[in-house]
Formats: C-alpha cells, structure tokens, sequence
C-alpha cells in the first residue's frame, strides 16, 4: 500500500477528498478510518463550504472492501468492526453539514456504491458501471443498503443485489437515480464537477446547511441500524462458504 493514500485539498472553498489504493481501489480498514475522519473534518471547516469525494485513476472508483483483510477477518468482532468501517464513512456524509457531491470515474462495486449513493449530487463517466457482488461470496450488501434504496429505490437496489454477477451501465444508473448526470469523459466529469462546486459556494452557507438536513431528514436512527447491518455481515464473512469463495478470488 505505498502508493495508497487519503487526503483532503482544499481549493476556492472546496474540499476534494481523495483516496487511491491501486490497482481497483479497495478500501481496507485504515483507509475507512480516515474517509471518514476527513469527511467530518471537512464539514467542521470554516473555510469549506463544499466536499467534493473522489478518487485516484481512471476506470476504478472504487472496488468496495479490501479481500485481503475481509479473509484476515478471524471472529465476529474484527468483522463487525471491519465492515463498521463502511458504516462510518456513509454516516460521515450523511452527517457532513456541507453539499457533497461524488465524482465516480469509472467502475463502482459494493461498497463503493454505497459511498456513491451517500453523496448529495454524484456524476459519472460511460465507465462508470456498477455492481453488487456481495452474494456471490456469501454475504450480502447489508451497510450500504439504506443509501442505495433511499438514492435509487427498493426495486433497483433488488435488482442489483440479487444479479450479483453483473455490472450495470452507467445509464441504467442514471436512469434510477444514483447519477444525476453521465459524461462521456473524464475531462466533461471533472470540468462539470468544478463549475457545480463553484456554483454552490455562491450560495448562502446556511441555505445549504438547512437543505441539506432537510434531504437526510428520517435518517437519524442510521448510526444504530448500520452499525446492526455490520453485525450481520461481520458474522456471515465468518461461513465457510465465504471462506472459500473468497480464496478463489
């Protein structure tokens, strides 16, 4: 993980917090930890008024939780506590007082669907299909799943969940509300990206703030209920079922 990294820029009163784990950008325990810490150090900034989540490459956004520690995981704490991490960084959004909006490059799986779905206005690129593959090695996509059925509907996120095995396009997206808007490149993406972060810094801070509680009103009790869905995964990791799939990855 050398060239791993999370980081925090800030630029014209926008926060762009990236994370980058090559080659798909898995996200392994420590790396949730600080997605999670900079989203809500960015939402305490005076001089943020915007968060831009994001992250490194070109075609992956992000690949979901890190296999190699997923079949590191020995007990049903250290699994509670891993996928916990995923739980953390939604809430984190839902929590942030400011806008955020989601660049997703390219290829969303798992978890990174979820973190796509936590954001308040999320672009994508043609590359940015997606999938959830969870049951396919044995657990299911239960942290992620209130964002992505409150951002796309029950009916998607069934979809989705039970054709595990394949990768929808990025329109399909779109057309269920995960992506306001799809580009046909990365430089359309990111140039969008900065003219809607600059647009909403123009507006009054408290506005923003009051929207934005008002968009995520009736979510208040997601603090206790993922960390319950990170409960059942921590234990379902555990099977031997999942055990073996995970080593024929």
């Amino acid at each position: 993980m050398s060239n791993s990294y999370v980081r925090l820029d800030v630029k014209d009163k926008v926060g762009y917090i990236e994370f980058y784990n090559p080659p798909h950008n898995g996200l392994p325990a420590t790396m949730l930890a600080s997605l999670s810490d900079l989203i809500t150090k960015a939402g305490s900034d005076p001089s943020i008024s915007v968060v831009v989540l994001q992250s490194g490459g070109d075609r992956a956004f992000c690949a979901g939780a890190s296999f190699e520690e997923l079949m590191a995981i020995s007990n049903i704490e250290q699994g509670a506590a891993f996928f916990e991490g995923f739980a953390n960084v939604i809430n984190a959004l839902r929590r942030c007082p400011k806008i955020t909006i989601g660049r997703v490059q390219g290829k969303a799986v798992g978890g990174g669907v979820g973190l796509a779905a936590a954001t308040d206005y999320c672009m994508g690129t043609h590359y940015s299909e997606i999938k959830l593959s969870e049951l396919t090695i044995g657990i299911g996509p239960f942290v992620i799943e209130p964002a992505v059925a409150r951002k796309m509907g029950l009916s998607a996120m069934s979809e989705l969940s039970l054709k595990a095995t394949n990768f929808f396009s990025a329109e399909w997206a779109q057309q269920k509300g995960l992506f306001a808007n799809v580009y046909s490149s990365i430089e359309d993406l990111d140039r969008e990206v900065k003219l809607l972060a600059q647009q909403l810094c123009s507006y009054n801070p408290e506005s923003l703030t009051k929207l934005k509680e008002t968009l995520w009103e009736g979510t208040s009790d997601w603090d206790e209920l993922l960390k319950k869905r990170a409960a059942i995964s921590g234990r379902l990791v555990l099977s031997d079922f999942t055990k073996q799939q995970l080593k024929n990855y």
